[in-house]
């Protein structure tokens, strides 16, 4: 980092300018990746309380705005990570294998460090799931990683949890819930069977609570916190990120889909590469992930990092996720770098880090690309993003820098091991 560069960041940081955003702030020359549109060369971004207030090649600069002369970094928007289990989440116990009424923001914690591993890789969006050892684990949380959170409360999009939707519905096929325990499926047909049946009480539930809103001669069944998750996604409010890995298992979550008409968004999809065309026809978006590895679970076996080149090429909508500790946050962007080295577009790459996660979310009218009137959440990086010497330099979230590798804390984050989060929460603690 340029020490010109450093200093006017440094400066911002400590200044009311960036505390309360008052005054806009232009980040001038710099090579921008709008997602929607093409990259910019020498582009300006213009951001003022929190929003984007224009960006592009050639932006009339208020005269009250402090400048910031980004020459030779890369700007972009901040990534979403559709499928993480950071703030240690937890789901459903083994009481049932269906927990549609449980919450999994009743169970993280807002201050855990592990977010500082998503801010060091440029993460700014997480949608928080409970784990795939259920058919139904719970209900996940959509967080934006804002500065100075102490509470569950400060990074939700949700304005009241206790009435509002924060999130979606995770479910699961294939091995993780087939155990044969009491109250568990034993088989891939039971597991099916048994997300049916609870789906089928949730309509009887949702048509005696409408037809009781209609007819005051019939009463209104006791509320139901298991049907209310329910009836959320029957409805269409809730969407449902469902775990799932073979091609057969693919298919019955898409089939599961079409019979009660929710909203699904496939998430792992290892062997995408053989039911490509039919997850593109179905219109199902699929969040992928990236192993550069060997090992695993048998079930995905044979799961190909040519999953993002065959969707794409299918017409599907691709994103990537961590499922961190899977990947560590630290590396999203190098998933992305992978599946253009497999076949994927530059264009369908840096969307699927960005943009097309956000739509999985419906959250793209506030967040994934950079455009006029959205979120100011974006990321400076020292170079093009998929080149193995660039990382991020700098993180902002709502028109506030939430990561900075030129501070030696946050460098920690971003260059160490677990040891690093385990002496920080120390730090903290004391």
């Amino acid at each position: 980092m340029n020490q010109l560069f450093r200093g006017l960041l440094v400066s911002l940081i400590f200044s009311s300018v960036l505390m309360a955003q008052e005054k806009p702030i232009a980040f001038t020359n710099a090579h921008i990746i709008p997602i929607e549109g093409a990259e910019i060369e020498k582009g300006t971004l213009l951001i003022q309380n929190g929003r984007i207030l224009e960006v592009g090649a050639s932006v009339n600069i208020p005269s009250d705005a402090t400048t910031v002369d980004a020459s030779g970094k890369v700007i972009m928007p901040g990534l979403v990570d559709t499928h993480s289990h950071l703030g240690g989440p937890s789901g459903g116990d083994r009481s049932a294998a269906l927990n549609p009424e449980v919450r999994v923001l009743d169970a993280l914690d807002p201050t855990s460090d592990g977010f500082k591993r998503a801010l060091a890789g440029g993460i700014t969006t997480l949608n928080v799931m409970p784990g795939s050892g259920h058919l139904m684990s719970g209900q996940t949380v959509y967080l934006k990683l804002r500065k100075g959170a102490r509470k569950i409360e400060d990074l939700l999009f949700c304005s009241d949890p206790l009435n509002d939707i924060c999130g979606g519905m995770k479910m699961a096929n294939g091995t993780n819930p087939i155990n044969g325990t009491p109250n568990f499926p034993g088989t891939r047909a039971k597991s099916a069977a048994m997300a049916r049946t609870l789906y089928t009480k949730a309509q009887e539930y949702k048509k005696k609570v409408e037809e009781a809103a209609s007819d005051t001669s019939k009463q209104a069944p006791p509320r139901d916190l298991q049907m209310e998750g329910l009836v959320e996604i029957l409805d269409g409010k809730r969407i449902v990120h469902f775990h799932t890995h073979r091609h057969d298992d693919v298919l019955t979550a898409i089939r599961l889909s079409q019979e009660f008409g929710f909203k699904v968004v496939l998430h792992h999809v290892s062997e995408a590469w053989k039911v490509a065309d039919e997850i593109a026809a179905a219109g199902v978006p699929a969040s992928i992930i990236v192993i550069d590895s060997p090992g695993g679970k048998l079930e995905a076996m044979d799961l190909r990092n040519t999953n993002g080149a065959r969707l794409e090429q299918a017409g599907a909508m691709v994103g990537f996720h961590t499922d961190d500790g899977i990947t560590d946050s630290r590396f999203f962007i190098r998933s992305a770098a992978v599946g253009v080295r497999e076949g994927m577009s530059r264009e369908a790459a840096l969307k699927a880090l960005t943009l097309a996660g956000a739509e999985m979310l419906e959250l793209d009218d506030q967040l994934g690309s950079l455009e006029k009137g959205k979120d100011a959440d974006f990321i400076i990086l020292n170079g093009d993003p998929f080149s193995v010497y660039t990382h991020v330099e700098q993180t902002w979230v709502e028109g506030q820098q939430v990561f900075d590798r030129s501070q030696p804390e946050d460098h920690a984050f971003a260059t160490g091991g677990y040891k690093v989060y385990r002496s920080t929460l120390h730090i903290h603690a004391e």
